[in-house]
């Protein structure tokens, strides 16, 4: 299939042995009861084999809604896909699920990774120092700033190895803007932020940015944040210029087979047309450029 008949949001790609796996959210269970994950296999980011389901909800398993943003990575001779899990009777939280190849299939592995009494979403694993962070969005059910943290893990993936640590709030981007829903859809008063889909990247001159999703002036948008000690704990400053301004996000980089970078996300951001999208992308001058 092509590109443009894969209906996904929140799309991730791992470059493994030549191919690119494709994994994201299925836009059909993305707002209700859910059960699974995908993933599509290319050679060249145009021509898709899939969906290949690489994990399905087994009998009598806790977690049967907000399947969201899987991230699949290789570790250590395994592959680890860490998504959002969510049920009606706890808090949505960011899990590891376990497999011996990219397309699966994957089993629940280790413990929760973020706090129980927390909402948190879209968990990415970075590396810093030799240890292994988990970065990720605690939800603005918990707190309106919407907030990005940051949390050590064990050596093998398995929990958390430390407390959490905020990183910055979404009202600190000069482009970010309070969700003119929240009221209507969630029952909040007053100002209202989220953060979502950080990937965490150092640049090639080894200064280290993060790309993460808002709501931005015209709807759904991507910006870009920089450590000012190129370390994890930063302190971070918001980019003012959103990297992708409207109708799109929750994006990462990766590297073709030539090393060309490129950023992909899902747009339009509308239930059942989400499509993933790859830009090419380099950095300049302290910052990542889109070639549009």
């Amino acid at each position: 299939m092509k590109r443009t008949d894969i209906n996904i949001r929140d799309p991730f790609v791992l470059p493994h042995e030549g191919k690119y796996y494709l994994y994201g959210t299925r836009s059909e269970t993305c707002w209700g009861p859910a059960d699974g994950f995908d993933c599509y296999i290319s050679d060249d980011l145009e021509n898709w084999d899939g969906p290949i389901e690489i994990f399905h909800r087994p009998e009598g398993f806790w977690a049967d809604r907000a399947y969201w943003a899987p991230e699949c990575v290789a570790y250590r001779g395994a592959f680890y896909l860490v998504t959002t899990l969510g049920a009606e009777d706890r808090k949505k939280g960011i899990y590891a699920l376990k497999a011996s190849s990219p397309t699966g299939p994957f089993e629940p592995y280790g413990e929760r990774l973020t706090p129980e009494d927390w909402s948190c979403i879209d968990g990415t694993l970075c590396m810093e120092d030799g240890t292994p962070y988990l970065v990720f969005s605690h939800s603005f059910e918990d707190d309106p700033r919407g907030d990005m943290c940051a949390v050590p893990l064990k050596d093998d993936l398995s929990a958390a190895a430390g407390g959490c640590v905020k990183l910055f709030s979404a009202g600190e981007a000069p482009w970010a803007k309070p969700v003119p829903f929240a009221k209507a859809e969630f029952g909040m008063d007053g100002d209202v932020y989220f953060t979502d889909g950080p990937c965490v990247i150092k640049l090639p001159d080894g200064t280290l940015r993060m790309t993460w999703s808002s709501w931005g002036t015209n709807g759904y948008a991507v910006g870009v944040a920089m450590s000012e000690t190129g370390k994890l704990a930063g302190p971070w400053k918001q980019l003012e210029t959103p990297l992708y301004p409207e109708n799109g996000g929750h994006g990462m980089i990766f590297y073709d087979k030539s090393g060309q970078m490129y950023f992909t996300l899902h747009t339009p951001n509308d239930k059942y047309l989400e499509r993933p999208v790859f830009l090419k992308a380099k950095a300049d001058a302290g910052t990542l450029v889109l070639e549009w």
